[in-house]
């Protein structure tokens, strides 16, 4: 049964994983016609004013439910773009105004290629819609202090309204305290416990949603996906992204399942799904026997898988067997160029609003 879930649903030769980076901390899988949701544009009388301005100037269109055996592309790739250029709008607006510019803060410990790689993205990223970044790098074997020490300092420096810990940290550090050091006010990751609890409360609104499970929901939004009323399974439980975007699908109104390693029956239970999300890190976890027709699907999955005809000796997948469920569904991200760039626009945007709630700017 393992070697069904490691393999690729292409017609190449079996698939085994690579080492990769920030794995969702998810234990073994030992997994083994519809209601339609209509998909529409967003009313020019919604409140969600960055969705309107959006639908007004991309070439993206609604998803129509069809019978066709392709679905829609949900093309992550521009929707983060066009977030950057409205995110950098707003910038330049606010340093007119009041000489502010947001300042986004990291920290990496260790020298892990990978780590590293998202870094310099993440500073690239910063740059170009007007994010001024700091940077600090520490060596792998560097105390817990240190890293706390430096954590403060960012906290009290007023030029700074986002901080972020580079996951994952040395096995010798404890992870949970140096998330939990930084200030609720500049938690831009949103992994502070107070924000995650905030998110699950009824009547509470958290100061920052994680960015990966923001994006998945941005995404929903702007392809004008209807959520209320609709059944939603998310397939993985972590921290980062299972659980939150579990708890944003409910605040949207969505009836909520979450399929993990101890469930039984998981091929039926996600089956009924109007939306699914999937974020375990395991490649081609699911398959098209898994999807109902027409059902929109987010892959939150990056997994390496052989393959020697790719120079890198490698390609990427999803958790989600493109092959067989775009066939299915109405709607779904590709990988890459579906969830990935939300997470860094993401990351921005929450920047942006926590500048703008500091120096109280609207």
């Amino acid at each position: 049964m393992a070697s069904s879930i490691l393999s690729d649903c292409s017609s190449s030769a079996t698939a085994r994983l690579l080492p990769f980076h920030r794995k969702l901390h998810t234990q073994d899988f030992r997994f083994h016609r519809s209601v339609s949701i209509p998909l529409r544009p967003p009313s020019p009388t919604s409140s969600r004013s960055a969705a309107s301005r959006f639908w007004s100037l991309s070439a993206v269109t609604p998803v129509a439910m069809t019978t066709d055996t392709s679905a829609k592309l949900i093309d992550g790739k521009m929707v983060a773009k066009q977030i950057k250029d409205e995110i950098a709008g707003e910038i330049a607006k606010m340093k007119d105004a009041i000489g502010i510019v947001p300042g986004l803060a990291v920290i990496l410990v260790g020298a892990r290629k990978d780590s590293q790689t998202y870094v310099r993205n993440k500073k690239k990223a910063c740059e170009a819609v007007g994010i001024k970044s700091y940077e600090v790098h520490l060596p792998e074997d560097s105390t817990e202090e240190e890293v706390l020490k430096h954590i403060s300092g960012f906290n009290d420096d007023p030029s700074v309204h986002g901080i972020l810990v580079q996951l994952p940290l040395p096995r010798h550090m404890n992870e949970q305290s140096i998330l939990n050091a930084v200030s609720i006010e500049k938690d831009v990751d949103g992994f502070h416990p107070l924000n995650i609890g905030r998110l699950a409360m009824q009547g509470r609104e958290p100061l920052f949603v994680p960015c990966t499970p923001k994006g998945c929901m941005e995404l929903l939004h702007r392809y004008a996906v209807d959520i209320k009323g609709k059944r939603a399974v998310v397939v993985g439980r972590s921290n980062i992204v299972g659980m939150p975007a579990a708890l944003l699908l409910q605040k949207a109104n969505a009836t909520i399942s979450i399929v993990h390693s101890y469930t039984k029956n998981p091929e039926e239970i996600t089956r009924q799904a109007d939306i699914v999300i999937a974020a375990v890190g395991v490649a081609n976890l699911v398959r098209g026997s898994w999807i109902k027709p027409g059902a929109v699907v987010i892959d939150v999955g990056i997994n390496p898988i052989d393959d020697p005809e790719s120079p890198r000796g490698y390609r990427l997948v999803g958790d989600v067997c493109y092959e067989e469920v775009s066939k299915i569904a109405s709607a779904i991200t590709p990988v890459p160029g579906g969830v990935g760039p939300m997470t860094i626009a993401m990351l921005l945007s929450n920047t942006l609003d926590s500048a703008k709630r500091i120096h109280n700017f609207k």
